[in-house]
Order: C-alpha cells, then sequence, then structure tokens
C-alpha cells in the first residue's frame, strides 16, 4: 500500500484561545489533504471526475496531542475501505514529525448536477487501487 503524502499549512486563524489547533480546524487541515489527493493528485493522473462531487458521510477524529502555530503539518492518507457508492480515507496527521492525530471520512461519489449519490467509476477505482489498505 502506498501512502498519499502532503504538507498542509496551519494558518493563525486555525488556533484556539489556548494557542493550539481548534478541534473542528482539524477536519479543515483534513479537507485540505482530500482536495490535494483527489483533485491535484488524481488530475496528475489523468482523472478529472472526483471534482465533480464528493460528500462526506461520515468524520471521526482520534486526537492524540495538540498542534501548536507554525511549521505545516504533515498528512498521510490511504484508503481504508472501497464500496460501490463510498469509499473510506484514512488519514495520520503528524506535527514535527510526531502524529498529532488519526481520522477517517466516508466519501461517496456524488453527481452534484442532479443531486444524487453515483458508483465509482472503473478509472476512479484504479486511481484508488494503490493506496488501498491491504486487511480490507
Amino acid at each position: 500500500m502506498t501512502r498519499f503524502v502532503t504538507d498542509v499549512p496551519v494558518r493563525w486563524s486555525d488556533m484556539d484561545a489556548y494557542g493550539h489547533v481548534n478541534n473542528a480546524r482539524f477536519l479543515t487541515l483534513y479537507e485540505e489533504a482530500r482536495v490535494e489527493m483527489f483533485f491535484v493528485g488524481a488530475r496528475k493522473h489523468g482523472l478529472g471526475s472526483f471534482e465533480e462531487g464528493i460528500v462526506i458521510a461520515r468524520h471521526e477524529i482520534d486526537y492524540l496531542r495538540p498542534v501548536d502555530y507554525g511549521d505545516p503539518v504533515r498528512i498521510e492518507m490511504w484508503i481504508a475501505k472501497v464500496r460501490a457508492a463510498s469509499f473510506t480515507v484514512a488519514y495520520e496527521l503528524f506535527d514535527d514529525g510526531v502524529l498529532a492525530g488519526r481520522a477517517k471520512s466516508v466519501c461517496v461519489p456524488y453527481n452534484l448536477a442532479n443531486g444524487h449519490p453515483r458508483r465509482l467509476s472503473e478509472a476512479e477505482l484504479a486511481f484508488l487501487e494503490p493506496y488501498r489498505e491491504s486487511s480490507e
């Protein structure tokens, strides 16, 4: 299994009153990593269909340690589960090389123009395959 790895900047506006990244802002950091994978990364492989719509059906997050303002965080992602019309992205977030959070998002390909979920295409499944967790 290959992990998709990207660095995501921490913004001043991500901070809470205690000087750490606000717990809700972790979702924004994970979202920016997802956009990097499914828009930029997929486009590099000639795949633009994810840009037509993905909605989130579920998030779960484990906060392991506070993240301070400063250098970008590194987010490593892989695909934990694939179904006909959904897939689960797993994440690990590292701050200064130390694991600071884990999360999962259930993503549903969505036809925004018609307003309904859709199945994953063969090209999308092929893009996800190198990132698939082998224990699924």
